[in-house]
């Protein structure tokens, strides 16, 4: 069973995202071990240029396995594609990380650090909505590469 980790800036503050996180999480343990790694958001006060390079720091400390980020200027993929990228990685990987930044991104580092990007569009989500988005097309993917009708 493969290892499917998200690295997250932040929480889910509201019981209604945690209560979505929970389902997709009782839904993919079937599928793999989900690790949900939350860092801290820094301190919005600060210059963004250092809060950006704090939590990129602790992002780069959490790596493990292959890791792909979801970056707005990422390749945008079909469902299908992700599923066949999941498959892939599954074969040669153990772990697979996915990253979600903070509110003002990541800096260069991460960017170089990881060169799979993959974006859900070219509109910019919050990160509550973002991190519930990957978990289900997580979900799918896996549903998809079962056979599942859950994708139609």
């Amino acid at each position: 069973m493969i290892n499917v980790r998200l690295v997250c800036v932040g929480n889910l503050k509201e019981s209604y995202w945690r209560e979505a996180e929970g389902e997709y999480k009782k839904r993919l343990s079937k599928f793999c071990k989900l690790e949900i790694i939350e860092l801290d958001e820094k301190n919005k006060f600060e210059v963004i240029e250092r809060i950006k390079d704090a939590e990129s720091e602790e992002i780069l400390a959490s790596l493990s396995g292959k890791s792909i980020l979801l970056d707005i200027n990422g390749k945008q993929i079909s469902s299908e594609e992700f599923s066949q990228k999941i498959e892939k990685l599954s074969l040669t990987e153990s772990t697979i990380t996915f990253v979600i930044g903070g509110s003002y991104g990541v800096n260069q580092s991460v960017k170089t650090k990881i060169e799979d990007k993959i974006s859900f569009g070219r509109v910019t989500y919050p990160h509550n909505i973002a991190r519930v988005l990957l978990l289900e097309q997580i979900y799918r993917a896996f549903m998809i590469l079962s056979g599942s009708k859950y994708h139609k």
